[in-house]
């Protein structure tokens, strides 16, 4: 059987269970969501020497800094575009059904959302003070630009540095291979994960918020199909639905766990494996992605805002509207790819157009059911992303006649 297969059968049966657990949650919680937690652990043990070595790998293997600065403006932009457009279907859903009409906030409803970074802290934090400390913290833009500082470096310096690239290169070989170990458990870890969340989160908790529910999960799937397949039919020779076949795993496990960061060893191994991504693509786009691109959670945001607005009984102008696709979009660079980031992210755009910050307690409730919706997305975006730097990327790749004149030469 397949590992999407049992991952699936996963889902579906942690799903049920957890149906029939809905007033047995201390059990679901102390007894089998630890084995949930586990799974996260192996992944979590797992992410930063992983993203190290693949990232210096890949960085090193290019062989050409022009061509890592390529790839880099592509994919930012692509992830700053998507983000964007992103937002603005949130917005546009929110106008349409007016999630919060009819609702008022609960008394004694209370959220203390951490405040988040100014913009410009965010890009200063982008480099390292101390490297060793990023790795230990999982600072994963600062260990992105240090892993990219020594592929650059090995490339530059040339013959003298290959032991340092032979090493790095098997040492990412020995990351895949515990990922693909660690991947063999992830069935037994999405049941497990799932369950609590049914057994907390049953369907009659979940109607008076249903309509924000189904919103955010309608606006991800028209993001997906409109951005991510024109991508995928303009750029790639990889059908629609191959490519959905193709990234389901992860996004099973995106859906189970709520982060980014966790799925990106999935990521990576179906992007590679079954996408046809070259590993010096993936390794950089992949967890450049995992970092900053936040579809999933730009749809949040604008459904969201309009949301509370809606609650409070106050209009937003287009300006503030505009304000909130600008917010969401550069906010999103500095958005941790953890479960709840999107809280810190709603605080920071519900401030930047003046609506009540103690309204999030309203969100808080059913965070947990959207964080599902927008890290799949999320993490669908980095895929999308991967494919298409890829696709982009093989017009400058030399031509035979060319490889025959050099050799020549």
């Amino acid at each position: 059987m397949r590992l999407a297969t049992k991952i699936l059968i996963g889902l579906v049966a942690g799903i049920i269970v957890g149906l029939f657990m809905q007033g047995s949650q201390d059990i679901a919680v102390n007894y089998i969501k630890p084995f949930g937690d586990l799974f996260i652990r192996l992944i979590m043990m797992i992410i930063v020497p992983l993203v190290f070595s693949s990232l210096i790998v890949g960085a090193a293997s290019t062989g050409d800094v022009k061509k890592l600065g390529r790839m880099g403006a592509k994919t930012i932009a692509f992830y700053l575009a998507t983000t964007a457009f992103a937002v603005t279907v949130g917005l546009i859903l929110a106008n349409i059904f007016k999630p919060g009409s009819g609702l008022t906030l609960p008394v004694g409803a209370e959220y203390v959302g951490r405040e988040a970074p100014p913009l410009m802290e965010v890009l200063l934090n982008i480099v390292p003070s101390n490297p060793i400390q990023a790795m230990a913290s999982g600072s994963m833009l600062q260990i992105i630009v240090f892993a990219l500082f020594i592929g650059i470096a090995i490339s530059l310096v040339g013959k003298q540095a290959e032991p340092v690239k032979t090493f790095f290169e098997g040492f990412a070989e020995v990351m895949y291979k515990i990922t693909g170990i660690v991947m063999q458990v992830a069935p037994y870890g999405v049941f497990a994960l799932i369950i609590p969340v049914v057994a907390a989160n049953g369907p009659a908790v979940l109607l008076p918020l249903g309509k924000v529910i189904g919103l955010m999960y309608v606006g991800a799937i028209i993001h997906a199909l409109i951005v991510y397949t024109l991508v995928i039919k303009g750029f790639s020779k990889l059908t629609i639905p191959g490519f959905y076949k193709g990234i389901l795993p992860a996004q099973v496990i995106a859906f189970s766990t709520c982060s980014s960061g966790a799925t990106l060893p999935a990521t990576i191994k179906c992007t590679e494996e079954n996408l046809g991504v070259s590993k010096s693509t993936s390794s950089f786009t992949l967890p450049l992605g995992a970092t900053i691109n936040m579809d999933g959670t730009a749809i949040y945001l604008g459904i969201s805002a309009l949301f509370v607005a809606n609650v409070y009984g106050l209009d937003l102008t287009i300006g503030q509207q505009l304000s909130v696709i600008l917010t969401g979009t550069l906010g999103s660079i500095g958005a941790a790819g953890v479960p709840g980031a999107g809280l810190i992210m709603l605080t920071m755009v519900l401030a930047s157009v003046g609506l009540p910050i103690e309204a999030i307690a309203l969100i808080a409730g059913i965070d947990r059911i959207l964080d599902m919706a927008r890290t799949t997305l999320n993490i669908t975006g980095d895929a999308a992303a991967a494919v298409f730097v890829d696709a982009t990327e093989q017009k400058y790749a030399p031509t035979t006649t060319e490889t025959d004149q050099s050799i020549s030469t």
